[in-house]
């Protein structure tokens, strides 16, 4: 297990990843969570203290085009570093949020983007492990758990009513409803990646057509920059390199980051148009663009968030960067075991 004092982040070295200790605070007597985030690229966890920072952390690639038990050994694998980590005899639970579908119902998610995960029963696995045993664990989606961070310490700090979105390789999304965060059900809600913004669109993996996700997506912002005649200036072909491109005034790169918008716009307009909400928080890879998608992205929204009550919507960039799934998981798991407002008495 490698230290790393700076709280730089993950140490890059390995095919595995390396495990990483940000700060190792195990002498103290303060409650801890466990916090898991699960996704298509990486598979990272951290002890969370009730504050929000994180203590320990370590992460491995998710093996997502693999058996679904192979994906489930990285899992394993990030828990037992969690494990050994100074501290974790103080973990009063675990957070879990994971790309989705999940069905927080039954424990189990059904990720797009992890082939091998379908119905997969993740919090039965998770109570496996030896050192999650008898501890309560709490699942929700990865869009909801971002949401859940923002809401706690970012951009959507002190409002009421708020979606927060992962636009990356999908499109996720969460709400904040009544000061409260709002996972629906099962533990899907505010999933805007699959609201059909196109109805005669594209086939979404999800089986719709015309899905926010299957048009803003960072995949499908370089898939149709690509199809409309852009030539990457060397062999970096994503969603980020269309975007160099777009500052440098490539008209192609301008168009696909425009339509990327214009979905965008339309599913958050019909979401604020139905749960009225105040502000919008967009994070993940392609919202790093910066004014690439936020300058379209406002100019869309004023054409269709029309009615009074949502001409006011505020678009807002996410602050928490790559932990917000960390902490936000941690949030949820703290906010369902009761430990909120403990922090101010450790």
């Amino acid at each position: 297990m490698q230290t790393d004092r700076t709280g730089t982040g993950p140490d890059p070295r390995g095919a595995a990843g390396a495990a990483v200790i940000e700060d190792g605070a195990g002498g103290g007597t303060a409650d801890l969570v466990a916090a898991l985030d699960i996704g298509g690229t990486k598979i990272a966890g951290a002890l969370v203290d009730l504050r929000g920072a994180l203590t320990a952390r370590t992460q491995r690639p998710t093996p997502a085009r693999e058996s679904g038990e192979t994906v489930m050994r990285a899992v394993t694998e990030v828990l037992d570093e969690l494990s050994a980590a100074p501290g974790w005899q103080r973990v009063r639970g675990v957070g879990i949020g994971s790309a989705g579908p999940v069905d927080a119902v039954h424990g189990t998610v059904s990720p797009v983007n992890i082939a091998g995960w379908r119905d997969f029963p993740l919090v039965e696995r998770v109570r496996r492990h030896p050192a999650a045993a008898g501890l309560p664990v709490l699942l929700i989606g990865d869009g909801v758990a971002m949401t859940a961070a923002e809401h706690w310490q970012g951009a959507a700090r002190g409002h009421d009513n708020a979606l927060c979105m992962v636009v990356s390789t999908g499109v996720g999304g969460g709400l904040v409803l009544g000061g409260a965060l709002h996972p629906g059900p099962t533990g899907n809600a505010g999933h805007i990646g699959h609201i059909s913004v196109d109805l005669d669109g594209d086939l979404c993996p999800c089986g719709c057509r015309g899905c926010v996700e299957v048009i803003a997506s960072g995949t499908s912002i370089a898939r149709r920059a690509l199809r409309d005649g852009w030539q990457p200036a060397g062999d970096d072909s994503s969603a980020a390199a269309v975007a160099v491109s777009a500052r440098a005034g490539d008209p192609v790169a301008l168009a696909a980051y425009d339509r990327a918008a214009q979905a965008l716009a339309a599913g958050i307009a019909a979401t604020a148009t139905l749960v009225e909400i105040d502000v919008a928080v967009i994070g993940g890879g392609v919202a790093q663009a910066g004014e690439v998608l936020f300058g379209p992205l406002r100019e869309r929204l004023a054409q269709y968030a029309t009615l009074p009550f949502v001409r006011g919507l505020e678009v807002r960039a996410a602050q928490l960067g790559t932990d917000a799934g960390l902490v936000g998981a941690a949030a949820a798991a703290i906010e369902a075991l009761g430990l909120r407002g403990r922090e101010a008495r450790d």
